[in-house]
């Protein structure tokens, strides 16, 4: 979506970069709605929604768009909610840390050959995985955006209820992950041949090293939409204060 070419009529540019977040705000809702969603749908997801974000911050900053301080109790209430879904964001990413340390604790124990060891780490992978949904369980339900006149403050509403979604589908799709690594991995290896272990074990760590790339794509991923919300709420507090 190009959101930062400026049009030489600012009414044109901010009409134009209206119609463009809306439509980019319902692709997304499709999207994370959708059962074929993936990791990296869900990684492409996050990154378009912090550009959606910038898009926003854009039209804040336009002569027209300066009658957010008219709207104070709306804008003011937006920002309340705007920080649960930047908490939400900042837990999010310490849950994904968690589970990348966990599968590079794995890998290490995969090297080792022990499959005892083995079990009791993709037990706690399986743990933190659903640790992840806590916190969205809490904040789903908050997160419906309400009717406003002012069409800013109901695109950062939109664009939070659609964060929210797409945490919800990262979440849910992180609970799938140890499903990925449970049965195979945690056998024992004391009856196969060395030379299967062997060639077992390295694609058993190929598979480990796959999915380390993708928790930490998801990570990247959250820290960009992380990013732009912390900017688009400054944006929006220099705005009320000016």
């Amino acid at each position: 979506m190009a959101c930062h070419q400026r049009s030489t009529s600012l009414p044109s540019f901010s009409y134009s970069t209206e119609l463009n977040v809306e439509q980019e705000l319902q692709t997304l809702k499709a999207q994370t709605s959708s059962p074929s969603a993936t990791i990296g749908t869900a990684c492409d997801g996050l990154r378009r929604l912090g550009d959606v974000y910038s898009c926003i911050e854009e039209m804040m900053c336009l002569p027209s768009n300066q009658a957010l301080t008219g709207q104070r109790k709306m804008v003011e209430e937006e920002l309340e909610k705007s920080l649960v879904l930047i908490d939400l964001c900042n837990t999010m990413q310490e849950s994904l840390a968690e589970l990348k340390t966990s599968v590079q604790e794995l890998c290490l124990v995969l090297k080792r050959r022990d499959s005892v060891a083995a079990q009791l780490k993709i037990k706690s992978f399986v743990r933190l995985a659903k640790k992840t949904q806590k916190p969205l369980k809490k904040t789903t339900s908050k997160a419906t955006a309400e009717v406003c006149s002012c069409r800013v403050v109901k695109l950062l509403a939109e664009g939070r209820e659609t964060a929210v979604s797409l945490l919800e589908t990262t979440s849910l799709l992180l609970a799938l992950l140890p499903k990925q690594i449970g049965s195979p991995i945690a056998s024992k290896w004391s009856l196969v041949s060395k030379k299967f272990q062997k060639t077992r074990v390295i694609c058993e760590e190929q598979q480990l090293q796959a999915l380390e790339h993708s928790i930490g794509d998801l990570e990247d991923g959250i820290e960009f939409l992380f990013t732009r919300l912390i900017q688009s709420r400054v944006t929006v507090l220099n705005i009320l204060s000016s």
